[in-house]
């Protein structure tokens, strides 16, 4: 998956936010400004190309403090949409610099 096709449809606004990223964004004290920004400087650190009904990745970026920000997104080729299924400030206590999982 591309990050520049993510970010190519925020900046389109071809993307749809699910309930449960709204609540995530809200309960993490997240504006969307911010994920947005956060997909435009950061990088996608897991891929998930089997996912249904379209291939999806988690995203690391940082907030406008420098505070860590994983996103997942959804990106459908065929009509160049992307979906923001879920956004949260990660735990350190299961990530290694942010970017890989504890085990």
């Amino acid at each position: 998956m591309d990050i520049g096709n993510i970010i190519q449809a925020i900046r389109h606004n071809h993307l749809r936010i699910t309930d449960h990223a709204d609540e995530e964004a809200q309960s993490d004290r997240l504006s969307f400004d911010e994920v947005f920004a956060s997909v435009f400087q950061g990088e996608i650190i897991e891929e998930y190309p089997e996912d249904k009904p379209y291939p999806s990745c988690l995203g690391y970026g940082e907030t406008f403090k420098r505070e860590p920000i994983h996103s997942v997104w959804a990106y459908n080729a065929e009509n160049q949409w992307a979906v923001l299924i879920t956004v949260y400030r990660p735990d350190p206590k299961r990530w290694i610099d942010w970017r890989t999982r504890r085990h």
